[in-house]
């Protein structure tokens, strides 16, 4: 066979490839080629690849069409631009009072300072495209050169779609890890820091990262894994990581806290949910000083011991919260704590002090018995039906007996001691933290982790990210970053918006459309001119922390 556009080179004795692989976009129609280089990663002892766009194929000849290299002079002219308003070549009347609002929030949150710092040239750019991604609710960024004529917008002119996958494709990683070094240290000392991950699924074929894994949502497609950390008390994203779809949260942890000593990042404090307990990350958080609060279960032994002798006192008036509606206690206990030291190849050893608050919750405890009857019903169900399903294998030996004889068959007995058992602990909860004494102290700050929920939820439904729409790592990695950014922005708007009431009166999309409506017209020779702003307008503004525009 003959692969025309196949090379083979040798380099330190290892066999290499070059070759151009060919990825049809869905939605346009247009199929991209891709220069493809493949490499051995002398770290993960591996073979891996890289791509770069090169052009897309000609319908009708099959040939490749070269794009045309980003405009780096763009960069240039950005930097060595002189100060002051930008002379006015047109009339033209654009909508001013939501994009206004988003230059106040960049300056007031250093989001502004910090990209123009690690993106010189391209800042205005992943701005601008920001700022259509949150106006332009779930709209994909091929209407960009559409809603950019009616707007004014940091960047002030069009990026296309072919300009938008090299802006994102342009982006490099030391750049974004200087804008996350100087967004964490603003906040470092401030607050606790939530931490969760989601899976975003993909169609692509192409994308290393894109494995199958535990897809939280069900989703049958491959996916990659998005870890996000949140402030606690401003509500905003400052980090995320990109993960491998097949990563754990147990896992992905440990490297987090690696990369907080990367990023120059001190006394650090994390809030975390169970599904990242594990003994060796209660001993990696102890080792690097961090400050944590983490959800834990209840059958852990320790958890077993004091939940068992204090079960009785648990639920006593003097234990309970009025405004969680809520028993809690806490008590302190000494952590094991152990740390491998592979250079002197022994284990060092010692007790930690650390707070286990452990709450019980008579609405939840009817929730609990409410779900585990509807499981056990499934399970029964399946038994009978003989549709085992791999994922509760265990369950079906724990809670039913399973026998046949000749005369009557299969007989499913339900097992009442483990279901008791069971029922023992529905409606309680544990919480561990190495710094937080005060039980209700530590539930209110664990509930606090709900904001990356909503984040994971604004960047699934309203940023439109619920499908990776990328065919290269690069424009995905991309991407990813101007869809944090956005999400900052937005992050900040609901916040603000929840501190002030507004909710009741307004919906998000609702407030930024009132804003939105505010005009700015130009005409040359004239200058420029506000529309009117009206009281409800100003009051809004006021609310959001921002003064209201004015010329």
């Amino acid at each position: 066979m003959i692969f025309p556009s196949l090379y083979i080179i040798i380099y330190n004795e290892r066999v290499m490839s070059l070759g151009i692989i060919y990825q049809t976009n869905k939605q346009t129609g247009i199929t991209y080629a891709y220069e493809n280089e493949a490499y051995w990663d002398k770290e993960k002892q591996q073979s891996r690849a890289r791509r770069k766009l090169i052009g897309k194929i000609d319908p009708e000849t099959g040939e490749i069409i070269p794009t045309r290299p980003y405009k780096k002079r763009d960069a240039k002219s950005s930097q060595t631009a002189k100060p002051g308003p930008v002379p006015i070549a047109n009339v033209q009347r654009r909508y001013y009072g939501a994009t206004y609002l988003f230059d106040q929030i960049g300056h007031v949150t250093g989001v502004w300072e910090d990209l123009k710092a690690s993106f010189p040239g391209i800042f205005k750019q992943i701005l601008s495209v920001a700022y259509y991604l949150i106006l332009e609710d779930s709209n994909p960024l091929s209407r960009f050169s559409h809603w950019q004529r009616r707007h004014v917008h940091p960047f002030g002119d069009d990026i296309a779609s072919q300009r938008s996958s090299e802006l994102f494709q342009w982006m490099e990683e030391k750049d974004r890890m200087t804008f996350f070094q100087r967004q964490g240290k603003r906040r470092i000392e401030k607050e606790y820091w939530a931490f969760d991950i989601t899976s975003i699924s993909s169609y692509s074929q192409a994308l290393c990262q894109v494995k199958r894994g535990r897809n939280k949502e069900q989703d049958r497609l491959p996916q990659i894994n998005l870890a996000l950390l949140f402030g606690e008390e401003s509500g905003l994203p400052f980090y995320y990581r990109k993960l491998p779809g097949n990563i754990t949260d147990v896992t992905s942890l440990r490297q987090l806290i690696g990369e907080f000593d990367v990023m120059g990042y001190s006394q650090v404090r994390v809030v975390l949910d169970r599904g990242f307990y594990s003994k060796e990350n209660i001993n990696a958080l102890f080792q690097h000083h961090q400050k944590f609060l983490i959800g834990v279960k209840l059958r852990l032994k320790y958890v077993k011991e004091v939940l068992d002798k204090e079960r009785d006192n648990l639920q006593v008036w003097s234990n309970h919260h009025a405004q969680f509606r809520v028993y809690g206690i806490s008590r302190t206990i000494q952590w094991d704590y152990e740390q491998h030291r592979p250079y002197k190849r022994d284990t060092l050893t010692g007790k930690r002090r650390a707070y286990l608050h452990i709450f019980y919750n008579p609405e939840k405890a009817a929730r609990d018995q409410v779900e585990m009857n509807d499981y056990l019903t499934s399970l029964q169900q399946d038994l009978d039906l003989g549709h085992r399903k791999d994922y509760r294998m265990k369950d079906y030996d724990k809670y039913f007996d399973v026998t046949h004889t000749p005369k009557r068959g299969k007989k499913i007995t339900p097992r009442e001691e483990a279901m008791k058992d069971a029922s023992r602990n529905y409606g309680y909860f544990a919480l561990l933290s190495n710094e937080v004494e005060a039980p209700f102290d530590a539930l209110s700050l664990y509930r606090s982790k709900d904001i990356v929920e909503k984040g994971f939820g604004d960047l699934k439904e309203r940023l439109n990210f619920r499908r990776m729409q990328v065919s290269s790592e690069l424009s995905l990695d991309g991407k990813v970053f101007v869809e944090f950014i956005a999400l900052i922005y937005l992050s900040y708007v609901k916040k603000k918006m929840q501190d002030a009431g507004l909710f009741a009166k307004w919906t998000l999309q609702g407030l930024l459309d009132e804003l939105d409506s505010i005009e700015l017209f130009e005409a040359p020779e004239h200058g420029r001119f506000l529309g009117e702003v009206t009281q409800k307008q100003r009051d809004l503004y006021a609310a959001l922390g921002v003064k209201p525009p004015s010329l």
